[in-house]
């Protein structure tokens, strides 16, 4: 086995899992990559099961491919893996299924399309429950066409297949004689699923969906019929986005990876299946960049993929610009776009989710842990977000500590759909609020405010600072709680922000400033370039382009004022928390 990096927390990780595991939990994933193994936990299966899955899923031909090889010669173990412990997982004890949920997110070009459509037969043979409804979704007409066209001709190649399964081309429905269970082939929107409860669903390229709006409630539904008696399972199989991670995939990615790493609970019914690099390898471009470390994440290498084409077409389009090889990574190598990825993010990016820690998940716990506060506020327009940030000097430790707060109206997600469903996400984490009119943003901007002011810890001069920049409404509803000059203070954007720009990243490295790894600031900092002009490094909302950054610029704002080396005013109340 190849000398492959590890990180300084694996072996540690390793040994702490070693002594009880969760159930799918699996803390040598990444010594299984290496090895050329599924980075997923053993699953106790029913053998009969698995083996009548297999042999039929085996005996499929490849419709697109010269020779039309049979899938047990065409497919890899590492998918005849996922197909058995997908449809024949069983408890020893109790008898009952375990794999109810499965995420596969493996890179583009690794036949996962044709896969899964050989896995939909398979599923729709072996089942043998009467009159009940499959479906295997896609996010575009394109690739579910594709889904369809494969499933079919596999069954074209096969007289006896031909005779246990019904075609109907014009409905992309394919029904099991036998018992008359259908499986549907859909274009994924949200009427995909009508009267029944499907017992198996299928989703390709699930990360397609954080993309579109009310894909959560979707969700739900396809889910509903993991709660009836008969059961229902869900597979989802995908590349990683070529976006940062947002709405629906960003859920369930995250989940899958808690699971994962021992983390997701007691008893989850998803198993993850994530062919990716340790987070600290899609970090090191100079690891990721050579081709010799390719491998261990393509599981299709030497069937699907040709390797050296794949190298040339990195070498010839991926690396074109710098643009180009975050979208080819992320497509080839599952590299996620976003924290520390790219070549002119703000050069604190790369340490800012090594900086969250527990107990620093609302304003309260910031307050009760600061000496004294400064708070920095970026407002909007109608099609923008308001952010507010406070930064807390820590007792004794002198640390930086930070908690934000942002703000949208109705209007940002209909003149910005692209970002809607990250924008609901944010909501339903509670960091993001959506009111109806600029006044009620302003009043609730200015009640936070209010709040650090109660608590005696901001300074008496400098302890609010604003963009100057179209703040009449915020200006008045601060006024209202009688916050104003020299309390309230305009800072100097553009170069000017400079010291905040380049000493906070330095303040991060060095673990001096901490926050509580809130989803909806991760997304600015990473949405966050930088760019030289003159002799200063800048970061600004022109720069950044269309990537949302206003929390950011509000704690440039807050850490302006705390560069001034700030003391509390007098604690004239008590303090009162949220």
């Amino acid at each position: 086995m190849r000398n492959w990096p590890r990180s300084s927390s694996w072996k540690r990780r390793i040994m702490s899992a070693s002594t009880e595991l969760k159930r799918f939990s699996c803390p040598d994933w990444w010594l299984k990559l290496q090895r050329g193994e599924p980075p997923m936990a053993d699953v106790p299966l029913n053998a009969k099961k698995a083996a009548k899955a297999l042999a039929f899923f085996n005996r499929l031909r490849l419709p697109d491919v010269p020779g039309n090889p049979p899938l047990s010669e065409a497919c890899g173990d590492w998918f005849k893996s996922i197909l058995v412990a997908f449809l024949a997982s069983e408890d020893p004890v109790t008898r009952e299924r375990l794999v109810w949920e499965l995420l596969c997110m493996v890179p583009k070009k690794n036949s996962k399309t044709t896969y899964v459509a050989g896995l939909g037969l398979t599923a729709l043979y072996v089942e043998d429950a009467p009159n009940r409804q499959m479906l295997l979704v896609a996010p575009s007409q394109n690739i579910s066409e594709r889904c369809f066209e494969q499933a079919q001709g596999m069954i074209r190649l096969d007289e006896r297949l031909k005779q246990i399964f019904k075609v109907q081309d014009h409905l992309k429905c394919i029904t099991r004689v036998k018992t008359g269970t259908k499986l549907d082939v859909k274009t994924f929107d949200t009427s995909i699923v009508t009267g029944e409860i499907p017992i198996l669903t299928i989703i390709d390229e699930v990360h397609e969906l954080g993309k579109k709006n009310k894909a959560q409630a979707v969700m739900q539904q396809i889910r509903g019929g993991g709660i009836t008696m008969q059961g229902g399972q869900v597979l989802m199989i995908t590349t990683q986005s070529d976006e940062p991670p947002a709405g629906i995939f960003r859920t369930e990615l995250d989940k899958a990876r808690k699971i994962r790493d021992g983390k997701g609970g007691d008893n989850p019914i998803m198993l993850p299946v994530l062919y990716e690099f340790p987070v600290e390898l899609q970090r090191n471009q100079e690891f990721w960049r050579n081709e010799k470390n390719w491998d261990c994440i393509l599981p299709n290498i030497g069937r699907s993929i040709n390797p050296k084409r794949l190298y040339d077409d990195y070498i010839n389009n991926g690396r074109v610009t710098k643009e180009a090889e975050q979208i080819w990574a992320s497509q080839h190598l599952n590299i996620e776009i976003g924290v520390g990825l790219g070549g002119d993010e703000w050069s604190g990016a790369i340490h800012w989710d090594a900086c969250a820690k527990a107990g620093l998940d609302s304003l309260d716990k910031l307050l009760a842990r600061s000496e004294v506060c400064t708070i920095g506020i970026d407002w909007g327009g109608a099609d923008d977000l308001a952010g507010l940030y406070v930064i807390g000097r820590e007792k004794h430790t002198k640390r930086w500590l930070g908690w934000g707060k942002a703000w949208a109206r109705p209007s940002v997600f209909e003149q910005r759909k692209n970002i809607a469903p990250r924008l609901r996400q944010f909501e339903e984490n509670g960091d993001l609020a959506v009111v109806a009119t600029g006044e009620e943003q302003a009043e609730q901007a200015a009640a936070i405010c209010k709040l650090v002011f109660k608590s005696g810890l901001l300074p008496e001069t400098a302890g609010i600072g604003l963009d100057a920049a179209g703040i009449a409404l915020l200006l008045d509803a601060l006024e209202a709680e009688e916050l104003t000059q020299p309390l309230v203070q305009a800072v100097t954007q553009g170069w000017k922000l400079q010291t905040a720009v380049s000493s906070v990243p330095l303040k991060l490295e060095g673990q001096r400033f901490i926050h509580g790894g809130q989803a909806v600031m991760a997304w600015c900092v990473g949405n966050a370039k930088q760019t030289l002009r003159g002799s200063n490094y800048i970061v600004t909302k022109e720069v950044s382009g269309a990537g949302k950054i206003d929390l950011l610029m509000a704690l440039f704002n807050a850490a302006m004022l705390m560069f001034l080396n700030p003391a509390a005013a007098e604690q004239k109340t008590v303090r009162i928390y949220v």
